[in-house]
């Protein structure tokens, strides 16, 4: 088998997207195109034409044609064969088989065009083999990127020990009598940037990555290698020129923000003392019901960007009844929080860090139990004479708390076309590509508290999880509020900003 090119075209010969497998010109293949709807023949059933030097191999595709073009001595069970494979791959990646959704992924189409044929030969190829040719995923990245992990936990583990040497010596020169270095601590003059980024060891906020030492340069002179996962002066100046147009180009953050950061807005007004309470949740559930795991990690963060409000005390309202493990930071007089939910410096006369994010309360919910868990969600495949009919269900336990922007993502079967969809509460995105099914919700309250979908497809009923879940909201699942600051001296209310988020980490039904 020879094939020459493969294309989508209109009813009317307009090449929509062609790929050429040998040399050919454009005016050539347009030529083909243009001339194969002049020779089909009204009323017959026939998949195949053929002029004195090529052969037409086709299927309609509803408004659209799929055309291969082989030569004449090319076997017309194997171009038919092929025919269906190109036919199965276009669904893949198109939603609709109109030519705006194929001009959209076009390239797309190419690529996988490409691991069928090479060189004008049939490569022996499923659909299946195809999706994971063109998906890329490479096993060298994965190492590559575990390996830079494992390099930068053991980079702020050494920053965190270099940080505790300050310490001690800091303390060992306040025992001597000798003069104070200036690093460390609440409040001191002298404090760099950077000591007042690394006094606090034990929070999530993390203070700004160390930089990679580079190895020795080889005296041979300067190496024009490539090197993974560095920022050129390249990149620096192509942003500067971007910014000189006028365009808005997004910072990369420094230091490690919370997932709150990438998806909800930030408060459109912050004071010189701001307040983030942050909460993430890590669940897994069994399908037949009971909770395996569930976790939330939360933490009250505290920034200071006014230089008369460093000296502060949150008073802080907790209304937990889940039995949560609360921690203060160790900078945190202990005894006042415990004793008046107050937090507060050990030393009043210190001030907090300014315009550094101090981590001052965290706490840790660990539970198995199910009446706990913040939404439930209750899928029921079951089959049937011509596939699976999916019922899947949600019901919001916890009523005080408002989430938004939720999507459960059910794993469907790929290669079977789009499920039908019956009952509905919300929408639904069907991604063929990547064999998903997104059940879109914008909110779910006290007033919209329970839901279902029920959707048919062929499959099996293990072919339908894990059910993934993702949702952010803006009130605290485990109740805990900063209510009033003041300052220590006077104990006069100090103006505040706050936020709170409560997001998901890993939320699934196995």
């Amino acid at each position: 088998m020879v094939l020459l090119a493969a294309a989508v075209c209109t009813k009317a010969g307009k090449a929509i997207v062609s790929r050429q497998f040998v040399e050919m010109t454009r005016t050539r293949i347009e030529g083909l195109l243009a001339a194969f709807p002049k020779l089909m023949n009204t009323g017959k059933q026939h998949t195949f034409v053929e002029t004195d030097s090529v052969r037409y191999v086709y299927q309609p595709l509803e408004k659209l044609y799929m055309v291969l073009i082989t030569t004449k001595n090319s076997n017309i069970l194997e171009d038919l064969e092929t025919l269906r494979l190109f036919s199965r791959v276009i669904p893949e990646y198109c939603r609709v088989l109109e030519e705006s959704e194929i001009s959209e992924h076009c390239f797309d189409l190419i690529f996988a065009f490409d691991e069928i044929v090479a060189l004008g030969y049939r490569e022996n190829v499923n659909l299946a083999q195809i999706r994971t040719f063109t998906e890329m995923d490479s096993h060298e990245e994965k190492v590559f990127r575990a390996v830079r992990e494992t390099q930068e936990r053991e980079a702020k583990a050494e920053m965190r020990r270099k940080a505790k040497e300050l310490q001690q010596a800091r303390r060992d020169a306040e025992r001597s009598g000798k003069k104070v270095p200036a690093f460390g601590g609440f409040g001191n003059s002298g404090m760099t940037s950077i000591s007042s980024g690394s006094i606090i060891t034990d929070t999530i906020m993390e203070p700004e990555k160390p930089k990679m030492v580079a190895a020795p340069a080889r005296p041979s002179g300067p190496s024009k290698a490539l090197k993974l996962g560095a920022r050129g002066k390249e990149v620096d100046n192509f942003v500067d020129k971007l910014k000189s147009e006028g365009e808005t180009i997004m910072p990369s953050a420094g230091k490690r923000g919370s997932e709150a950061s990438k998806v909800l807005p930030p408060p459109a007004n912050v004071e010189g003392v701001h307040l983030r309470v942050e909460e993430k949740i890590s669940l897994t559930c069994g399908r037949d019901g009971g909770l395996q795991n569930m976790e939330v990690l939360g933490m009250i963060t505290l920034r200071v960007s006014d230089d008369k409000s460093g000296r502060i005390r949150l008073m802080i309202i907790n209304n937990d009844n889940k039995g949560l493990q609360l921690q203060t930071h160790p900078n945190v007089d202990k005894k006042l929080f415990t004793a008046e939910s107050v937090i507060g410096l050990k030393n009043p006369e210190k001030s907090f860090p300014l315009n550094n994010d101090v981590g001052v309360l965290k706490w840790r919910l660990q539970t198995t139990d199910e009446a706990l868990i913040p939404l439930t969600i209750n899928c029921w495949p079951s089959e049937s004479g011509t596939g699976c009919d999916v019922n899947i269900e949600y019901e919001l336990q916890e009523e005080n708390l408002e989430l938004n922007d939720v999507v459960i993502t059910i794993p469907v079967p790929s290669g079977v076309g789009a499920p039908v969809i019956g009952d509905l509460d919300g929408e639904y995105k069907h991604d063929s590509r990547r064999n998903l099914l997104e059940w879109c919700l914008p909110v779910i309250d006290s007033n919209n508290k329970s839901g279902s979908l029920e959707f048919s497809i062929a499959g099996q009923p293990n072919d339908f999880f894990p059910v993934n879940v993702s949702f952010v909201s803006k009130r605290s699942y485990c109740d805990i509020q900063v209510a009033k600051v003041t300052h220590v001296d006077g104990d006069n209310s100090a103006r505040f900003s706050s936020e709170t988020s409560f997001v998901v980490d890993k939320y699934e039904i196995l």
